[in-house]
């Protein structure tokens, strides 16, 4: 039949909610993030200091088990906060060396190859594209820090002999808390930074770049100056610091240099403020070139 002779007529079908369509996104980048090796790859090592720990909770309510190793009275290994706290650090690098991989993988390609003004053409806004990004993202991070974080807190209230779990809420909370703070953080700043760069492997680079350069700047500033408002520039001090208070681990980070909670929660805002304000400058329609 020619092609005149069709009748076109509007789609009268079952619509899509609007809420539900940034699922489509978050499915396709869920996808995508582990359609490469490396990824799975980075996975199954991050779970390994996840491994250790549970050994090491193992081995603190086993009186055979540390025997075998020579430990000589129950306290050879105290499971408190303190014990959770450098495990949850640990955790929180693996998440930040998935982000630097696996952010780049939602944005960049899409950049790379001028897909966004397709994208944005459906009926989805800027906001659906990034929110759904952003729940992949942060379902990812997830899976490698408060979900078996809070998995290992209730395996050492299972194996502890005299009841442990009731007297030691905090650190679940803490655990719980700390974790959905740095994902959350982590996975806004993959996103914008990934959106102002077309090249993966650069983009991975300024994600930890941005992590760790400002607390080397905020290190010199403290050393000449002699201030502790340096530290605002160090995010794994602030993070330490933060998750150090939430699980009530007592002492400070670094003896003698004291933040408060208020002060924290404030540049960790700023920062994400400007996040953000770098994906809404970058997330367009459409792309202007000057030549």
């Amino acid at each position: 039949m020619s092609v005149y002779k069709h009748v076109y007529r509007a789609y009268t079908g079952k619509v899509t909610p609007d809420y539900a369509r940034v699922l489509v996104l978050t499915r396709y980048a869920f996808a995508e993030a582990w359609a490469s090796k490396i990824s799975i790859v980075l996975f199954v090592a991050g779970l390994i200091p996840l491994l250790v720990t549970l050994f090491g909770i193992y081995l603190a309510n086993n009186p055979m088990a540390r025997m075998l190793i020579g430990g000589k009275g129950p306290d050879v290994l105290s499971i408190d906060a303190a014990f959770f706290l450098h495990a949850l650090i640990a955790q929180s690098w693996v998440a930040l060396i998935l982000t630097s991989w696996i952010a780049p993988r939602l944005i960049t390609f899409d950049l790379a190859d001028n897909a966004l003004p397709i994208l944005l053409s459906h009926p989805i806004s800027r906001f659906g594209y990034v929110f759904g990004k952003y729940i992949a993202m942060f379902g990812i991070l997830s899976v490698i820090t408060w979900i078996p974080m809070l998995l290992l807190f209730a395996y050492q209230g299972y194996s502890a002999a005299e009841r442990w779990t009731g007297g030691h809420l905090q650190i679940a909370v803490g655990l719980f808390v700390g974790s959905l703070i740095w994902i959350a953080f982590l996975s806004i700043v993959g996103l914008a930074f990934s959106a102002w760069v077309k090249w993966r492997v650069v983009a991975s680079g300024i994600i930890f770049a941005v992590v760790l350069v400002p607390a080397g700047i905020g290190a010199i500033v403290t050393g000449v100056l002699g201030t502790k408002w340096g530290f605002l520039l160090n995010i794994p001090f602030m993070m330490a610091t933060l998750w150090q208070r939430l699980l009530g681990v007592p002492g400070d980070v670094v003896p003698g240099v004291y933040l408060s909670t208020l002060t924290i929660f404030f540049m960790l805002t700023l920062i994400s403020a400007g996040c953000i304000a770098m994906l809404n400058a970058r997330i367009r329609a459409r792309e202007v070139v000057r030549g």
